[in-house]
Order: structure tokens, then C-alpha cells, then sequence
């Protein structure tokens, strides 16, 4: 026989290990199993191991989508310094910052499914996570309508809304009567 071959009777595989058990010595399953520990128990530790994936799977979640949910914060303080730093001046740089301001909080609102579903499972309540960023998109919106305002850019007066009104019929005073023309 060659160094480093083995060759087995009627099987065409070059190297081949058999790891039946044909000695008469007792097997490893007729000791008993040490204290405190049985194969049953075994599949009863899988079983647990899985649950326990799951839960932390759902914990995982659970704690991303409040991180998701809280995201909108850091985008409502970064937007109010812009604003703050774009003056109360109506020229580009403050419409484009302000309109930005609206435009984010709408778009984010409009995808909220969208949003939370990597986080959906029947382990995970997201309502409480849903909420607040809903509330938050909301703060932000209410902080570019309020630039808005600021800015003179919302009809708030009534001199904003003389160009919709009728205009004034010429009124003649003669004698004592008034005649409308």
C-alpha cells in the first residue's frame, strides 16, 4: 500500500473514515448522564435558545423603530438653526430653507408605513413609536409655517386680502340724499 492512501474494499472513494462503533467496550449511551444534566434537556435548551433569539430579535426592533421614531428630533433642531441663521429677510437662501422646512415634515408624514415596516412583528407594538414621529413631523411642520409667517409670506392682515375684495362703488353726496353711481 502507498504512504498516504487507504483503499477500502469495493468502495471507488480514495480516502473514506467509518465511524461505526463494532468494539464491545460499552458505548458512551450506557453511562449516565452527569447531575444536573440530561439529554432531554438539551431539546428543551434549543427550544428556549430559539424563544430567546425571538425575543431578542423583538427587543432589537422594538428599540430601533423609537430610535426611527426619534430621528425627526435632530432634523426639527438642525432646521430651526438654519432658520435662525437665514434671518427674517424674504430673499432665496430663507424661501429655500423655509419651504425645505415644510417640504421634509409633508413627505415624511405621507410615509410613515413605509417607515416602520422592517420593525412590523406581532412581538412589537409600534403605535406608541408611530405617534411620536408623527408628533415631531408635526413640530417641524408647525416650525415652517411659523418662518412663514414671520417672513410676512402668509395672508394673516387684511390688507393681504384687498386685491379679493370688490371694489368700491363711487358714492355722491347731493342735498341731503346719496346717490350711487
Amino acid at each position: 500500500m502507498d504512504k498516504g492512501k487507504a483503499v477500502m474494499e469495493g468502495v471507488g472513494r480514495r480516502w473514506a473514515v467509518d465511524f461505526t462503533d463494532n468494539s464491545t467496550s460499552p458505548s458512551s449511551r450506557d453511562i449516565p448522564d452527569p447531575l444536573g444534566f440530561s439529554r432531554a434537556s438539551l431539546d428543551q435548551d434549543d427550544s428556549t435558545q430559539s424563544r430567546q433569539k425571538k425575543d431578542a430579535e423583538s427587543n432589537w426592533k422594538a428599540k430601533k423603530a423609537w430610535e426611527v421614531a426619534q430621528a425627526p428630533l435632530k432634523n426639527l433642531l438642525m432646521m430651526g438653526f438654519m432658520m435662525w441663521m437665514a434671518g427674517n429677510t424674504v430673499h432665496l437662501f430663507s424661501i429655500g430653507i423655509t419651504f425645505s422646512a415644510l417640504w421634509q415634515p409633508i413627505s415624511a408624514l405621507q410615509g410613515v408605513g413605509k417607515v416602520f415596516e422592517p420593525y412590523k412583528d406581532s412581538r412589537v407594538e409600534l403605535l406608541g413609536p408611530k405617534l411620536l414621529f408623527i408628533a415631531l413631523n408635526l413640530g417641524g411642520l408647525a416650525l415652517g409655517v411659523w418662518k412663514l409667517n414671520t417672513l410676512g409670506l402668509l395672508p394673516t392682515h387684511a390688507s393681504d386680502w384687498v386685491s379679493s375684495l370688490p371694489p368700491a362703488q363711487d358714492v355722491e353726496y347731493s342735498g341731503g340724499g346719496v346717490n350711487l353711481h
